[in-house]
């Protein structure tokens, strides 16, 4: 499956949310530190139910360490500031997915270290500023699992 990197996550509904979204279609959660709460944090548990235990969520300590364990083949950052539509993109196993964190988005050096056509962007009308992280996130994840023919759902 792929990948879904949180970048430094600031509201811990959003990341309950994305617990139970890579539970329920087998991505990979990973976190990059620091994060705004602890993962034991009441609204987490909340948001993510008792999906925890059925999800793979590792927490990494830096960008840098993140690249090192684990090594993705393609990077694909999400951002605002993305230059092309994630429905132009074949996403296959291996790839990662990078969320930044919903105040300030990823940074520009992390963007600007990608090729532009990693850096990818939700369509929306041409006066809005942002979707949740967690609606953004469930956008892209079912688009890329769709693509991968739904590899282990049940039906």
């Amino acid at each position: 499956m792929l990948d879904i990197v949180l970048y430094e996550p600031e509201i811990p509904p959003n990341t309950g949310n994305i617990i139970r979204l890579c539970a329920n279609t087998g991505f990979r959660l990973h976190i990059i530190e620091p994060m705004a709460f602890e993962l034991d944090d009441k609204r987490l548990r909340r948001a993510g139910l008792d999906y925890h235990e059925w999800a793979r969520v590792q927490v990494h300590a830096s960008w840098a360490a993140f690249l090192e364990t684990i090594g993705p083949e393609r990077v694909f950052a999400v951002s605002t500031r993305g230059r092309h539509g994630y429905n132009h993109i074949h996403f296959r196993e291996g790839d990662a997915l990078v969320f930044g964190p919903e105040t300030r988005g990823l940074p520009q050096s992390m963007l600007e270290a990608l090729p532009p056509a990693q850096r990818l962007r939700i369509p929306m009308l041409a006066d809005s500023r942002s979707l949740n992280l967690s609606n953004a996130c469930a956008i892209i994840v079912y688009e890329a699992w769709r693509q991968l023919d739904f590899v282990g759902a049940n039906g």
